[in-house]
């Protein structure tokens, strides 16, 4: 269908090649800074995922909420950042019209699921603060992977009608895209049929899942924010609001940048704009939301320390049992490894100390 109405098969993400005060020697800066942001990145949400998951303190519905944004975060950072590096360095920027659907689909799918999933973190909020004593019947296991999968099916939904309106498109004019990755906006532009419906379709389905979750993590906060002052301890009060910080700083980030892009009217002049934005929630996001749920609870800056105290254990076992196994092939060589069973022998105590050190990294 998408073939019988297009005549490019092929687009150019022209990206940062748009500055021309980006060459040479900036152009490697600015791919080491990416390519460490990335790293950073998946280092920090794969720890955090890794100390919820070992840690039994953090088996509640927050952790859990936090743990499927971790996740959500790195994939589409992963379906952008990697082909993001490879542009920066390769002469050939095309990318096929499957490649960009694909990529589309994807990056906006999980968009949409990290939005949904912050509104039931809010909700989770709310619960634990206005009905403490009930908190665990109302947000049991089951409930949080109901709120977890409809999230991933709601931004799951709204991105296959985003890449099925934009996609019917023909694209018949230029094939450049004046972006580093298939956005809404630099796409269409491109198209020679784009017209005010398909316009509007697209902006009901952006409002419905950047201003709907929104609305419904305010109306959270509106009900925690009526509850909180109402309590009699200044106390109390601290702590309640103190719970919901990170959440909230990680909302107005979020937020924040999504909506200049997404909301905000287009032209062909704000493309650049846009994109220099969205390197800000592609790239910084994703790498201060770990950091802003850490440095804000005691509870995951002691088990990202027992994390990286068991990282470092396991490698400083890993380097000993190698020292030992080393030692053991010495001590062998003269005796028993010259015959067959002798090199079985050392490699089964090779190989129990790896398993040992793994078991206690695990533990």
């Amino acid at each position: 269908m998408m073939g019988n109405r297009t005549t490019v098969s092929t687009f150019l993400l022209w990206g940062f090649s748009s500055f021309p005060d980006l060459q040479g020697l900036l152009f490697g800066l600015l791919f080491v800074m990416i390519f460490f942001c990335h790293v950073t990145i998946l280092a920090a949400n794969v720890s955090v995922m890794v100390a919820i998951k070992l840690s039994h303190n953090l088996h509640t519905p927050m952790y859990f909420f936090l743990c499927g944004l971790s996740f959500s975060e790195t994939c589409a950072t992963m379906v952008i950042i990697p082909r993001m590096l490879v542009d920066l360095l390769s002469d050939s920027k095309t990318i096929s019209l499957p490649e960009c659907a694909t990529q589309m689909f994807f990056f906006f799918g999980l968009a949409g699921n990290n939005c949904f999933i912050m509104a039931a973190m809010s909700y989770d909020r709310y619960t634990a603060i206005h009905n403490p004593l009930r908190y665990a019947i109302l947000m049991t296991h089951r409930i949080c992977f109901q709120l977890l999968m409809a999230s991933s099916v709601t931004g799951t939904v709204m991105s296959l009608c985003i890449v099925l309106i934009v996609f019917n498109l023909s694209f018949c004019d230029s094939s450049t895209i004046q972006h580093f990755f298939c956005d809404i906006a630099p796409v269409v532009s491109l198209a020679c049929d784009y017209t005010l419906f398909q316009k509007m379709i697209l902006l009901v389905c952006i409002v419905f899942v950047l201003v709907g979750s929104f609305v419904l993590i305010m109306i959270s906060y509106v009900f925690i924010v009526s509850i909180v002052v109402k309590m009699p301890s200044a106390k109390g009060r601290y702590k309640a609001f103190y719970t919901c910080s990170s959440h909230l700083t990680v909302v107005c980030l979020h937020y924040g940048f999504a909506g200049f892009v997404y909301l905000r009217p287009k032209d062909s002049d704000s493309f650049r704009d846009d994109m220099l934005m969205a390197v800000t929630y592609t790239v910084l996001t994703p790498l201060l939301n770990p950091i802003v749920y850490s440095l804000r609870n005691k509870e995951m800056q002691i088990a990202l320390g027992k994390v990286l105290d068991n990282v470092y254990r396991f490698f400083s076992q890993m380097e000993f049992d190698y020292s030992q196994a080393e030692h053991g092939l010495v001590r062998y060589q003269n005796t028993k490894w010259k015959s067959a069973y002798g090199r079985l022998e050392v490699l089964a105590e090779t190989w129990a100390f790896c398993s040992a050190s793994l078991i206690e990294f695990v533990k």
